[in-house]
């Protein structure tokens, strides 16, 4: 697949409408189920999630170098309220996005970090591919996107670095776990990012 700032975009909304309807399953007695995230329960990964979708909207905006867009509240109540509010705004921010050399700046990556905006929201595709199975997984719903979504978020996880990074406090990805000889596409990205699905 040709991937073009139009079709990241579309995938990309389309992992987030994954998530933005597993996440409508939460209940306020489901926030303190454990997470495929091992240091976080599922009221913490929503936290984690929404300010995510709020540091990527800062950053579709040029705004992405204040820290503040990217704070993590606490888990609450309002936490599935929160999450979708930002979900959408994420979407809309990336709609907005009108090259694909538009500069993204993502301190989570370092100081000043900056990447185009074709390979910024391919991050956050990724990132809501698999933070879309931690909610269900946690939920223990079913989740299966579509072939297409799965066809290109594999390359985009298989080029994730699987080095010393991966074992430091609050790294994106644990250290990858070994494939079974015959695996499908979500199994592979998962177990090249760090989660086991078995």
């Amino acid at each position: 697949m040709h991937m073009t700032l139009g079709v990241i975009n579309a995938l990309n909304a389309r992992a987030v409408r994954e998530s933005i309807a597993v996440v409508r399953r939460v209940s306020i007695e489901d926030l303190a189920r454990p997470t495929p995230c091992s240091a976080w329960n599922l009221g913490e990964l929503l936290a984690h999630m929404t300010a995510q979708h709020r540091g990527f909207a800062a950053a579709a905006g040029a705004e992405g170098a204040d820290l503040a867009h990217w704070k993590t509240e606490a888990p609450g109540p309002n936490a599935v309220a929160r999450y979708l509010a930002a979900a959408e705004a994420v979407l809309t921010a990336f709609a907005e996005v009108s090259t694909e050399e538009q500069e993204f700046t993502l301190p989570e990556f370092g100081a000043n970090a900056s990447f185009p905006a074709i390979q910024a929201i391919g991050f956050h595709f990724i990132d809501y591919v698999v933070h879309a199975w931690d909610v269900a997984r946690a939920l223990d719903l079913p989740f299966t996107p579509h072939t297409d979504v799965l066809d290109a978020a594999l390359p985009i996880a298989l080029a994730v670095p699987d080095d010393a990074r991966r074992i430091q406090p609050n790294a994106a990805f644990a250290p990858s776990l070994r494939e079974p000889t015959k695996t499908d596409t979500l199994t592979r990205i998962l177990l090249h990012l760090g989660r086991s699905p078995f």
